[in-house]
């Protein structure tokens, strides 16, 4: 298995995965499939899930051999570790054959003989893996906001609570969270929005964790624009469109009243 980004964008974008998915997971486990590479799996406590897909057209290069093992699990922290080496002008080389106890990684730059080129050997981690099926959802809410409006939005909120409450109509979007600190709410003016849908006659009231909207809104180089889908008693999708038929998407499970 052998991969290669070299286009700036798409380095960051691939080091912002790993930035989030680290904060929710210890070790990952990256399936190599012939026509892309695709990583699920759920956060530590069990509230997030992540479903990650990224087709093979959008890496510079992407070849899997037949003989090469197809799925490798690693430690989250010490990958984007290797990864954040990366500066303005490298190119990413991810590759290993056979079945490999460790992943090799190298941080280039061909166009520069003045930048020297790194050199890493990871070892792998070993973890049970099982891929779920998620079924596809008519949601009752679709919401796309600028990322990083909507990161500074959780930021804010967190000031205050560790639950977010989403309220929304027809005529209206807010956001709200509370605690020690008092309480603050945010109306989101629907003109402002990129997207707005709402199944007719719908009144939504449901919370998640702020704490985990907030973490997978917390890089905002994934995409310029960030989508939440709501469907009640459902968990929440957050899709972020990487283009070329790729994409992130995490579920947060919804918070239980006491």
């Amino acid at each position: 298995m052998k991969l290669t980004i070299s286009d700036k964008a798409k380095r960051d974008v691939f080091i912002s995965i790993f930035h989030l998915l680290k904060q929710s997971t210890s070790a990952v486990t990256l399936m190599f499939l012939p026509d892309h590479l695709y990583i699920q799996g759920m956060d530590n406590s069990h509230v997030c899930l992540f479903d990650i897909k990224i087709m093979a057209d959008w890496f510079t290069n992407y070849m899997v051999n037949e003989t090469d093992l197809s799925t490798v699990s690693m430690d989250t922290n010490i990958f984007h570790m290797i990864l954040s080496v990366c500066q303005d002008q490298h190119s990413i080389i991810i590759y290993y054959e056979g079945e490999p106890d460790t992943i090799d990684i190298d941080i280039t730059n061909e166009n520069s003989s003045k930048d020297f080129n790194k050199h890493f050997r990871m070892p792998l981690s070993s973890i049970d893996t099982e891929i779920m099926h998620i079924p596809e959802t008519e949601y009752d809410v679709d919401i796309s906001i600028p990322s990083k409006k909507f990161h500074e939005i959780t930021a804010q909120l967190s000031m205050f609570g560790d639950v977010m409450n989403v309220k929304c109509s027809e005529e209206s979007l807010s956001v709200a969270s509370n605690g020690m600190n008092g309480e603050m709410t945010v109306d989101i003016p629907i003109d402002d929005l990129t997207e707005y849908s709402i199944c007719e006659g719908e009144n939504i009231d449901v919370s998640f964790s702020l704490n985990y909207v907030h973490k997978m809104c917390l890089n905002t180089k994934l995409a310029p624009e960030v989508q939440f889908s709501i469907l009640i008693n459902q968990p929440m999708r957050i899709k972020y469109d990487l283009g070329d038929e790729s994409r992130v998407l995490f579920y947060i499970a919804p918070t239980i009243e006491d």
